[in-house]
C-alpha cells in the first residue's frame, strides 16, 4: 500500500492479510515522500496491526531517498518487521542492506527482505540467495516484481505464465536451497478474479509461501488457496500420528490407506500442520 495513501493504511487494519507492506518506492509520487514517511510512522507506531507482519519498502539503495527512508524508520517507536529493499541485483548490495540496518540501530527482529525484479538479479540469485549464511545479512525473503523484470526484458504480463516459469522456478529454487521464503509478484488486474486463481494455484503448486496483492479483493482468494485445506489438514495429521506411534520408532516408512509414506513425509506434514496453526493464530 502506497505510504501516502492514510486512508488505505487505516482501513488496513482489518485485512485478512498475514502481512502488510507499506510502500515508500514506486508507489508513491515523488513529492509526496515525506507525507509517506510520516504516515507509516504512525502506522507502525498504532499498535493497531494486531499479529500481522509488518514491512516496508524503502527507495532503491543507489537514491537518496534510501538513506532518509532508514533514518525515519530507525527513529520509530516500534520499527518494522522487515525493511524490504527494491532493484536488488548482486550479493554485495544485501550485505550493504544488512549492515546498514544494524549500523543504524534497527533491531535484530527487523529482516530484509528484498525485490527480485532486475534481470541481473534473477542470474545470479543463488549468490544472493547465499548472502542469508552470514547472519548479518538479516536476508529471509525473496519478493517477485514481474512488472520491472517485464519492463526491462519486454516479456509480456499475460494471464498465461508459462514463459515465466524459468525465473519463478530458479527463484524458488535459490530460496529453497537458503532457506528463505518466497512470495509471487502481484496480479496488476485486480478484477481478474480467474486470472488470480489461476497465478495463485499455479505458485503454490510450484512451493511459493504466498503471493504478493494490490487489492483488498484479492486476499480471501489468496488466503484460500496458500492455507491447508481441512483435507490437507486431516492427511497431514494422519502421516504424524501414524510415525508417533512407539510401533513405527525403527521404520523408515509406514503403510496409510493403501500406500506407503516414508519419514520425508512426515516432516512435510508437520510443516503443514505448523502453518495452520499459524494461520488460526493469526486469522482466528
Amino acid at each position: 500500500m502506497p505510504g501516502s495513501n492514510a486512508r488505505a493504511l487505516e482501513k488496513a487494519r482489518d485485512l485478512q492479510a498475514d502481512a502488510l507492506i507499506f510502500d515508500l518506492e514506486d508507489a508513491v509520487a515523488p513529492n509526496q515522500k515525506h507525507v509517506a514517511r510520516q504516515n507509516i510512522l504512525a502506522a507502525l507506531e498504532s499498535g493497531a496491526y494486531g499479529q500481522r507482519e509488518l514491512i516496508v519498502r524503502i527507495n532503491s539503495f543507489d537514491t537518496p531517498l534510501a538513506q532518509d527512508d532508514l533514518a525515519a524508520l530507525a527513529r520509530a517507536g516500534r520499527p518494522p518487521d522487515a525493511v524490504l529493499v527494491p532493484k536488488i541485483i548482486a550479493p554485495g548490495q544485501v550485505i550493504r542492506a544488512g549492515h546498514t540496518l544494524s549500523q543504524m540501530g534497527f533491531p535484530e527482529r527487523t529482516r530484509l527482505w528484498i525485490m527480485i525484479e532486475t534481470p541481473l538479479g534473477v542470474l545470479d540469485i543463488r549468490n544472493i540467495a547465499a548472502t542469508s549464511v552470514d547472519p548479518s545479512a538479516r536476508l529471509s525473503a525473496f519478493v517477485l516484481g514481474l512488472n520491472d523484470l517485464a519492463k526491462d526484458t519486454g516479456a509480456r504480463l499475460t494471464t498465461n505464465r508459462d514463459h515465466w516459469q524459468p525465473v519463478l522456478v530458479r527463484c524458488l529454487l535459490a530460496a529453497r536451497a537458503y532457506d528463505l521464503a518466497i512470495l509471487d509478484s502481484v496480479m496488476n488486474d485486480f478484477s481478474d478474479t480467474d486470472g488470480l486463481r489461476s497465478e495463485c494455484e499455479a505458485a503454490r503448486t510450484l512451493g511459493y509461501d504466498g503471493k504478493t496483492l494490490i487489492h483488498p479483493n484479492q486476499i480471501a482468494l489468496a488466503n484460500e488457496i496458500f492455507a491447508p485445506s481441512a483435507d490437507d489438514i486431516a492427511e497431514a495429521r494422519t502421516i504424524v500420528e501414524a510415525f508417533a506411534a512407539p510401533e513405527a520408532a525403527n521404520l523408515g516408512a509406514v503403510s496409510i490407506k493403501g500406500r506407503m509414506v516414508e519419514r520425508l513425509h512426515a516432516e512435510i506434514a508437520a510443516r503443514t500442520l505448523a502453518l495452520a496453526a499459524a494461520i488460526n493464530q493469526l486469522r482466528p
